[in-house]
């Protein structure tokens, strides 16, 4: 007999198709406002439609909103989406959500393109949090990524000892830090390569910012929680602070979520201090709003191991070329990397979570 999926497990998917029609069918079921953003552009890697898809549970007009985004990195949308599914079948926190008066707007894979296809990266290899800049400035500069490039993409894969070694020694010159800095926090110069953040606003860029112009305009108080998987400890959630370098708003994340949030810019994160993170739109596009954002962050793998199948997703990327038995390894590493398919892991993610929306809610309750 075939086992019943658990209270953890049945509000995650195995698929983006799956993942997708969950969501909407969730949405529908709560009577939420349903909007779809297509990626006319591309297809699924089982060639199906990919999108963009906005639920809406509240008024349009909403002086308080809180956001729930997943996606941003392609795989990691399976935790991102399960979250949101789970929120969207918790009668509990939408009724505490209606009596205060605050809009849930979910906006589900924000990257369909790598959710479908098994990429961190979007349809164009541009990682989503470096592309939020201002393009009309400089780009700008990682001076460092140049001569890591050849160390971590390999002109084979896997890695050979000798490859090994050569990253082995600039760690060594370097530093640890220095060197998943330097890999991590984002690139403008080489567009097959690694943290890639593209020289324009992305599609990605461009929906988010009119979702946020269309449901978020009205909002004088707006927190925005954006899923993550494949840093720090196994099925531990960090808070992670990726706004502005401002007393008031980090003072503002510390009184809503606690003493446990961390900014990169501080370094005490297991995140680099990234260029132009998606939360960072809503700084453009609601001025009138005071922003709380945070993107919580679970970890799955070993730091080291997660960098390591992004580097052989990066190097396929270079070689379409490569047997079908060694594409195949090397997407399911990736997306394992960033979803721990199991019960605990799940458990883990939806108790977390839950907590953290609860005091979003009470953040935005008492502003």
């Amino acid at each position: 007999m075939q086992a019943q999926p658990t209270a953890a497990t049945r509000f995650f998917s195995g698929t983006y198709v799956e993942a997708r029609a969950k969501f909407l069918e969730a949405a529908a079921q709560r009577g939420a406002a349903v909007e779809s953003f297509v990626l006319e552009a591309h297809r699924g890697a089982l060639g199906e439609e990919l999108a963009t898809d906005v639920a809406l549970i509240g008024a349009i007009d909403a002086k308080k909103v809180l956001l729930v985004s997943s996606g941003t990195h392609g795989p990691e949308g399976f935790c991102g989406s399960g979250t949101q599914i789970a929120t969207l079948n918790d009668a509990d926190l939408l009724s505490r959500l209606e009596q205060a008066g605050v809009s849930l707007l979910l906006v589900h894979a924000i990257n369909p393109h790598g959710f479908s296809h098994l990429h961190r990266t979007n349809e164009d290899n541009i990682d989503l949090n470096r592309n939020h800049i201002d393009f009309h400035a400089p780009l700008p500069v990682n001076a460092e990524y140049a001569e890591v490039e050849p160390l971590v993409l390999t002109a084979t894969w896997p890695p050979t000892a000798a490859d090994e070694a050569a990253v082995a020694a600039y760690v060594e010159r370097h530093g640890k830090r220095a060197f998943r800095a330097a890999v991590t926090k984002g690139q403008y110069a080489s567009p097959d390569g690694l943290f890639y953040g593209g020289t324009a606003p992305s599609w990605s860029n461009k929906t988010i910012r009119a979702i946020l112009r269309k449901y978020a305009a009205s909002a004088t108080h707006l927190g925005w929680i954006d899923m993550h998987t494949g840093l720090g400890p196994y099925g531990h959630g960090e808070k992670i602070y990726p706004g502005r370098n401002a007393p008031e708003d980090l003072a503002r994340a510390h009184d809503w979520w606690g003493a446990d949030v961390f900014a990169p810019f501080a370094g005490d994160s297991a995140s680099a201090d990234v260029s132009g993170p998606v939360i960072s739109t809503a700084y453009d596009e609601c001025p009138n709003a005071k922003i709380a954002p945070m993107g919580l962050e679970f970890g799955t793998l070993p730091d080291g191991e997660v960098l390591t199948r992004l580097r052989a997703d990066t190097w396929l990327r270079r070689h379409p070329e490569a047997p079908e038995m060694q594409k195949r390894e090397i997407r399911a590493q990736l997306r394992d990397a960033f979803y721990c398919d199991n019960d605990e892991w799940k458990g883990m993610i939806l108790g977390q979570t839950r907590v953290v929306l609860l005091q979003t809610l009470q953040g935005l309750r008492k502003a």
